[in-house]
């Protein structure tokens, strides 16, 4: 069949990767791709913003079934314009999808499912949500309700540092995400995300994992997209994920299709576990990155199964062949990230690394320039590796790190931590 995978980043390139290994993949296109997933795939440029350029694109290449990567063009409804052209679509539709373009509507589905959540309140208006906050106190969570690229989030250790957080979001740092806020009970423990597909009605868990959000070792610096991260999360044990299920997934999922609007697709939820307790954090629609890195590294070949099976609302037919193993992704970003930082620096010595079932670097903001590598964007680089042990799979990663030349790159020299 003929595969179109929609986005440019590191979670594309791995969705890339697994899916070309299964042998239903007769014809892969990547829109627009990047650098590494042009070794592997026909990468066409266009703007995943433009439903109709993206519906063309589907046309001219006798697309099967589209597997949409990021959340914007699914929150701009480009699933529903492929679903209603008769083309298999991977990915929730419009309505569907504001359970990450929007927080609020987040809390408000949880409210009527029952679903353990942090208390909240949600503002369009500075002095008010001002006045919320010095009455709450801090430590306190302030989000920008809207997308915002996974830096949105203000966790406020202290007063000032709220108050601030605040100014900078109505006066535009995350544009139209932060037209409306979402201020939150900050909510102590440990941080953990779990993957779980949905046809509309059954559900299928496909894996645990947990990344590194802040820039810089100790998790310290700002909130970026992601550092790192390692599957599975040792702290989602079976009671756990249990409850997860029971408790927030499966009610949420039922609220959706009470409400008429059934999700389809992949639901990253991310958790806050303290003594055994799972409370969701947030919603996500799609595949987190760099956590799909580790997912896709031990799925393999029987990704495209899922996601076909997914897409064609037989989930209950369905099971994942897990291995006892685990996997871990580092990484390399541009030398100031999450603030600016220099474009179409070279990168040496990614050719020369080991690509294979258990050792691949996934590129994000890559292109090539004759035989150069060029980093373009923040995160740049997915270095990741599987192993029978955590600690195996992690000694693989950093070795591979330390043979890639980019003096204006930096990562995380702590990722796994915690499992640690």
């Amino acid at each position: 069949m003929n595969i179109l995978i929609l986005g440019s980043g590191g979670r594309e390139h791995a969705l890339a990767w697994a899916v070309k290994q299964n042998p239903k993949c007769d014809h892969l296109v990547c829109a627009p791709g990047n650098a590494g997933m042009a070794e592997i795939a026909d990468c066409i440029a266009v703007d995943v913003m433009d439903n109709d350029a993206v519906l063309k694109l589907c046309r001219a290449q006798a697309i099967d079934f589209a597997i949409i990567g990021a959340e914007n063009p699914l929150a701009n409804g480009v699933a529903d314009v492929l679903r209603a052209a008769g083309i298999l679509t991977f990915g929730p539709s419009k309505a569907a999808a504001e359970l990450e373009s929007s927080k609020a509507f987040t809390k408000q589905i949880c409210d009527a499912c029952n679903a353990p959540t942090a208390a909240y309140a949600r503002f369009t208006e500075l002095n008010a949500a001002k006045a919320y906050v010095t009455a709450q106190g801090a430590p306190i969570v302030i989000k920008a309700d809207g997308l915002a690229a996974g830096k949105g989030v203000i966790v406020a250790m202290d007063l000032q540092q709220a108050l601030d957080g605040l100014d900078d979001i109505f006066d535009g740092a995350f544009g139209y995400a932060g037209a409306q806020v979402v201020i939150e009970e900050f909510m102590d423990g440990e941080e953990a995300s779990y993957f779980i597909l949905s046809d509309g009605k059954n559900i299928l868990p496909i894996g645990t994992a947990q990344d590194h959000k802040r820039a810089y070792e100790g998790d310290k610096g700002p909130n970026t997209g992601g550092m790192g991260a390692y599957s599975p999360a040792p702290i989602m044990t079976d009671a756990v994920t249990q409850k997860a299920l029971t408790q927030i997934i499966q009610p949420s999922i039922d609220e959706m299709a009470r409400r008429g609007t059934p999700f389809q697709g992949v639901l990253f939820a991310g958790f806050m576990i303290k003594d055994g307790q799972p409370r969701l954090v947030e919603y996500n629609v799609r595949f987190g990155d760099p956590e799909c890195q580790t997912i896709m590294m031990r799925l393999g070949a029987q990704a495209l199964d899922v996601l076909l099976a997914c897409a064609e609302q037989r989930l209950n037919e369905t099971q994942i062949n897990w291995a006892d193993d685990h996997a871990v992704s580092i990484v390399l970003a541009a030398k100031g990230y999450p603030g600016s930082y220099e474009k179409d620096t070279e990168i040496k010595g990614v050719n020369t690394l080991p690509s294979d079932s258990k050792n691949m670097v996934f590129h994000a903001g890559t292109k090539t320039d004759g035989d150069k590598l060029l980093a373009i964007g923040g995160r740049v680089l997915n270095v990741t590796t599987r192993g029978s042990s955590f600690q195996e799979a992690r000694t693989r990663a950093y070795a591979m790190v330390d043979q890639i030349e980019w003096e204006q790159g930096f990562h995380r020299k702590d990722i796994g931590w915690r499992a640690l």
